[in-house]
């Protein structure tokens, strides 16, 4: 017996610790968090290319191609300054043309990104089942292509200020570092609502009614101020705190010099930006790293 024994050294041990003892783990199994954001980080040119060609793609049968980037945008502000400019004759605010068009642009930066979202894992299940790679690849592209669509229309936008008046001050710089924190937001929207997508197809269906509420919640058709006259002082304290409205009031500071503000110090707004760009970015990824596994399964 004692010579059977030291024969055979795993003699007596569990299947668990045998795996322990030899390295061995369970096949597919989820990748630790600081593994996963290595693979994440070698297949960055991955992303910016595959976004890149989504970017392409999307406008490639149109005959404008990518110019309606810009005249998407451009129509809708259109549109709203028609109903809420001319017909509703928002007058008491300088320069509507311009506060209209920078709430309308960057919160079709955040809209857009979240609502492509919610396809990012069920629209991709031929590619997510011919390849492995980090599944947090196809959100992170979406976003990386609407900030690419961004830039194009933030030229637009400042083409829009410097014509209706605005003039070039040092408080556009303001601009850079808002953006930036906006676009670590949307990366971190983008992931919840691809794993929500992923599991509950009629998001999609959902979503542009959530998106239109959060838009009129968000002070992008009229002046903020109207929030601070109509809601109890608690509501009114709690919508300071909502991001879009916080990120849309950093980009008019920027470029406006007369725009409405809210009684929220400049302080205020950026601890409040930083702060949901963290809990968003971080928690977002944090959230689809934990549904790696189930992506395209099923």
């Amino acid at each position: 017996m004692a010579n059977t024994a030291l024969a055979d050294p795993d003699s007596g041990l569990t299947q668990a610790q045998l795996a322990a003892r030899y390295g061995l783990r369970v096949a597919d199994a989820p990748p630790t968090l600081a593994e996963y954001s290595k693979r994440l980080w070698h297949y960055r040119h991955f992303i910016t290319a595959y976004a890149n060609a989504k970017l392409v793609a999307s406008y490639s049968n149109a005959r404008l191609g990518q110019l309606w980037q810009v005249l998407t945008p451009l129509t809708n502000a259109a549109v709203y300054f028609l109903i809420f400019g001319v017909v509703l004759e928002q007058n008491s605010i300088p320069n509507f043309i311009a506060y209209l068009c920078t709430g309308l642009f960057i919160f079709n930066f955040t809209q857009t990104a979240a609502q492509q979202g919610t396809t990012a894992i069920s629209g991709n299940l031929g590619l997510i089942r011919a390849l492995h790679f980090p599944r947090a690849s196809l959100p992170l592209a979406i976003t990386v292509t609407q900030f690419q669509q961004l830039l194009g229309s933030l030229v637009v936008l400042i083409a829009i200020v410097l014509v209706t008046g605005e003039p070039i001050t040092f408080a556009w710089l303001i601009l850079v570092p808002s953006v930036l924190l906006q676009t670590v937001f949307n990366a971190g929207l983008t992931m919840v609502v691809a794993r929500m997508g992923a599991k509950v197809s009629d998001l999609r269906q959902v979503m542009p009614f959530v998106m239109r509420a959060w838009m009129y919640g968000s002070g992008v058709l009229y002046s903020v101020a109207l929030f601070e006259k109509s809601l109890p002082g608690w509501a009114s304290r709690l919508v300071e705190f909502n991001p879009m409205l916080v990120y849309i009031e950093l980009a008019r500071t920027a470029l406006l010099e007369r725009a409405p503000v809210l009684n929220s110090s400049l302080p205020q707004l950026w601890l409040v930006a930083v702060g949901w760009a963290i809990v968003m970015g971080v928690g977002g990824y944090l959230y689809f790293w934990r549904g790696e596994q189930e992506y395209g399964r099923g």
